[in-house]
């Protein structure tokens, strides 16, 4: 038996925290009966969030998630060494994992779900998904270091896409630069080896946005459920 609040989240219909709001504003329903934040349901108990019957059969649930990587933490759905992964951050008992990967040590947006298609048009090279980094590198770029970005750079013996590049802001004194750029692709380290082709050593690396998803309203670790209007909003990137 699992809480209510638990079973609601699981299901992709709320968060926990939504879920807890409507049980506490008497929207839930076990049995017939108004629940409690207590409440521990059996498989066969009905729960009714706001006259909706939820469906418990259908182990088809989609559930998609936004979470602020922080930085230790890897992108895999489990790790042979025994590291924290991005699935440990996730209060879900579903079977979920991470749309593409963020490094070890790279922060920021990354979506999770179980939705085996949607994830896969987020990653087809062919729909090219703008995701934007800011990136602090050791050194004051230059403007024609700039321009080579912009144009593409060879890496892994391939050059990379066309991509926006944008100097943020630099330090003399420390010697290091804040740069966002904007790219379509996914290959591996593909950022960091960027600008490692042009001699910069990219020193810190955060994905500020994913697609239109950005995570400025989102603490380091923490999470929230996408809406249907956003997941519907992903299913329109995909081109024909």
């Amino acid at each position: 038996m699992e809480r209510v609040q638990k079973v609601i989240s699981n299901l992709g219909y709320e968060s926990r925290r939504n879920a807890e709001k409507l049980i506490i504003d008497g929207k839930v329903l076990i049995n017939g009966h108004v629940a409690s934040l207590g409440d521990k349901v059996k498989d066969s108990d009905e729960i009714r969030v706001n006259g909706v019957i939820l469906d418990r059969k259908n182990n088809q649930n989609k559930v998609y998630y936004l979470l602020n990587k922080p930085r230790g933490v890897v992108s895999t759905s489990n790790d042979d060494k025994g590291r924290k992964t991005v699935i440990d951050l996730i209060d879900t008992s579903l079977r979920i994992y991470p749309v593409g990967r963020l490094d070890y040590d790279t922060t920021g947006a990354i979506l999770l779900t179980n939705d085996g298609e949607l994830t896969n048009l987020l990653l087809h090279p062919k729909n090219e998904i703008e995701k934007v980094y800011l990136a602090k590198i050791k050194g004051i770029i230059t403007g024609s270091d700039i321009h080579k970005l912009k144009s593409g750079v060879m890496i892994d013996s391939k050059k990379t896409s066309p991509a926006l590049v944008k100097l943020k802001s630099y330090d003399k004194k420390t010697n290091t630069s804040m740069v966002l750029i904007t790219i379509h692709e996914g290959h591996n380290h593909q950022v960091k080896k960027m600008f490692l082709s042009i001699g910069y050593e990219v020193l810190k690396l955060t994905r500020l946005k994913f697609a239109f998803l950005d995570v400025k309203n989102l603490k380091s670790g923490e999470y929230r459920m996408l809406t249907p209007k956003e997941v519907k909003k992903l299913y329109g990137l995909g081109k024909n």
